[in-house]
């Protein structure tokens, strides 16, 4: 049930869950890590670009791509970022829950959501993987099967933390 779920006990390393996750915020705090509008610098070097939402389509419009001649309604993700060392554009959903409600359903569009990022980046050559970002609330056997189907589409899920590894980013050294 937990593959590729892990704690959140390193936040040196990885993307922490904190109710609602800022990606550029969590960077630009890491050793070496340095974020400008939305390019991510590791000791100076360009790895990554940061994006929430809207500004994601600024990112389509540097492509020339126009969204609304590809898929037919606008997505919104939560963050995203694109490795530069990898050419992959990373969207990461966070879903934070305390209580049975509806974002139990929404797990189960991650192949749907997948497959139209891919549509609007295929134009670029650009790779995409679609990554859930969730609380531990969904650690409880009551969703075995939809991680289970998340895994089985060829989509991720973390519990708590994304390591920056796993993202193709530089991990800073320990002092």
């Amino acid at each position: 049930m937990i593959k590729d779920g892990i704690g959140g006990a390193n936040t040196k390393t990885g993307l922490t869950f904190e109710g609602k996750t800022d990606l550029a915020t969590f960077l630009g705090k890491q050793k070496g890590y340095k974020v400008v509008k939305d390019k991510v610098f590791y000791n100076n070097e360009l790895v990554a670009r940061v994006f929430k939402k809207y500004e994601f389509y600024k990112f389509l419009e540097e492509y020339n791509i126009r969204w609304e001649e590809i898929i037919s309604k606008r997505l919104l993700p939560d963050d995203c970022i694109f490795v530069i060392v990898n050419n992959t554009l990373f969207i990461i959903e966070c879903k934070f829950q305390q209580v049975a409600g509806s974002v139990d359903e929404k797990l189960q569009t991650c192949d749907f959501k997948k497959k139209q990022y891919q549509k609007l980046l295929s134009r670029a050559n650009i790779e995409v993987e679609y990554v859930y970002l969730l609380s531990d609330w969904f650690r409880k056997p009551q969703y075995k099967d939809v991680l289970d189907y998340i895994i089985s589409v060829r989509c991720q899920y973390y519990f708590e933390y994304i390591p920056l590894k796993k993202l193709g980013l530089p991990v800073p050294e320990e002092d």
